[in-house]
């Protein structure tokens, strides 16, 4: 019965046509996912925790130079040089409040000018990630982003700054499909063991898309919103 179980679970994850899309993409973990129909936002007791791809922290460059292209250019001037330097300093550069694109000289104007929250102000607004592998923690991977925009220099009256806590950002989620649903099919034959030989378990909501939460410093719970239930067997 649970080698049955077991191969209906694996079985029932087809991966819908737009998960594929994020098999391979870098999605922020603070990103809320597209609700599902009839199923409660509350994380299923079982998922895969593993390590954060990414630390990601939300940067500004402002400027409030009185002349409006003047301002322009300085803030631009900055944020090509951010872009040079990103590299040197171990970091990368990103844009997207859901999927992540690569920030890079050729895509640089992609980032818009924004009115800041002074007159005559106006800010870019991208984000500055650090890779989470080895050795390199939660906290020494915003230490390297703040050392890197130090390392920025100041163009007429433009500066950088941090803006707000930082996040974490996973590559790939969907990849991760056929793990969180080996779990979810050892815990289910471990349930139904557990009921007995008049109960069976079932589950639903498999076909669903991988979902993401932060799970601790560093660290990220993937999921899918099934359902199990208990169940007298026929």
């Amino acid at each position: 019965m649970r080698r049955l179980l077991l191969a209906a679970i694996l079985g029932a994850v087809a991966v819908p046509a737009f998960a594929q899309d994020l098999e391979n993409q870098e999605i922020m973990v603070t990103a809320t996912r597209i609700e599902q129909d009839d199923y409660s936002d509350d994380m299923p007791a079982v998922g895969l925790r593993r390590p954060a791809d990414f630390l990601v922290q939300t940067v500004a460059i402002r400027g409030d130079t009185r002349a409006p292209k003047q301002r322009s250019k300085e803030i631009r001037t900055m944020l090509a040089d951010a872009i040079r330097r990103a590299d040197k300093a171990g970091v990368e550069l990103a844009y997207g409040d859901y999927v992540l694109t690569r920030l890079t000289a050729q895509n640089a104007e992609e980032i818009t000018l924004q009115s800041d929250n002074r007159p005559d102000s106006e800010r870019v607004v991208f984000l500055v990630k650090a890779k989470l592998a080895g050795t390199q923690s939660g906290e020494s991977a915003q230490a390297q982003i703040a050392r890197y925009i130090e390392s920025v220099p100041e163009v007429g009256r433009a500066q950088m700054d941090e803006w707000g806590d930082s996040s974490l950002s996973i590559v790939g989620p969907d990849g991760y499909r056929p793990a969180i649903a080996s779990a979810i099919a050892e815990d289910a034959n471990a349930m139904a063991s557990r009921m007995g030989q008049g109960y069976a378990v079932e589950v639903e909501g498999l076909n669903m898309p991988v979902q993401w939460a932060k799970a601790g410093p560093g660290e990220v719970l993937l999921y899918i919103p099934y359902k199990l239930t208990i169940v007298p067997r026929p």
